[in-house]
């Protein structure tokens, strides 16, 4: 990075973004395997966070590989760069003021740890969505633990690269046996008792 660089500060800060939108600026990271539920629960958490009249933006890992990140492969170190410019965004999302909901499998402990330690201490929650192995491979909704078993997909996070469990999440939902509507209960009554809502 040059020392040329410098950050310049806004005359309207984050504070001022969410103070008008009557939130507290977030990141609500979502980690899990692959069809743990995590994307679901996270367009669920969004569609009520809106129908309740807050500002918020989701991330989820498709979308963002079919555009920012296309130029990443799957490899291990892809896979590290791909949640490191994924945080970047989240935090310029917290800094808008907004409550952004990060829905990624982040495999690695270290990955999820530089995020929540790259904002201040109460914008960032961990959601575990904690499912199975066997219930994930059961539901695969894309075919894809099928193919990785056979050998089509290399590093496959549960199958041929590894999951590290988050060791203190703030929510741990129970993927196997919370049905969609209590998850998102979950969230926002989390959010609602911590204060991140109604804010004014």
């Amino acid at each position: 990075m040059s020392s040329n660089l410098k950050w310049h500060p806004h005359n309207i800060d984050k504070y001022k973004r969410a103070s008008i939108k009557g939130q507290k600026p977030v990141i609500l990271w979502f980690t899990g395997l692959s069809g743990s539920g995590k994307s679901t629960i996270a367009n669920g958490v969004e569609e009520e966070l809106f129908k309740k009249g807050y500002h918020t933006y989701l991330l989820d890992g498709d979308n963002i590989r079919l555009g920012l990140n296309r130029d990443l492969g799957f490899g291990e170190s892809d896979r590290v760069e791909n949640i490191r410019r994924i945080g970047e965004v989240s935090k310029l999302f917290v800094d808008a003021g907004l409550i952004v909901l990060s829905a990624f499998i982040s495999p690695y402990k270290a990955d999820r740890e530089s995020i929540r330690k790259s904002v201040n201490e109460d914008e960032f929650i961990e959601i575990f969505v904690d499912t199975p192995l066997e219930v994930c491979k059961a539901r695969d909704p894309k075919g894809l633990y099928k193919k990785a078993i056979e050998g089509k997909i290399a590093n496959f996070t549960g199958i041929s690269s590894p999951y590290e469990v988050p060791l203190n999440p703030e929510i741990t939902i129970d993927g196997s046996t919370t049905d969609i509507k209590e998850a998102i209960d979950i969230v926002i009554n989390y959010l609602e008792t911590k204060g991140y809502l109604n804010a004014r």
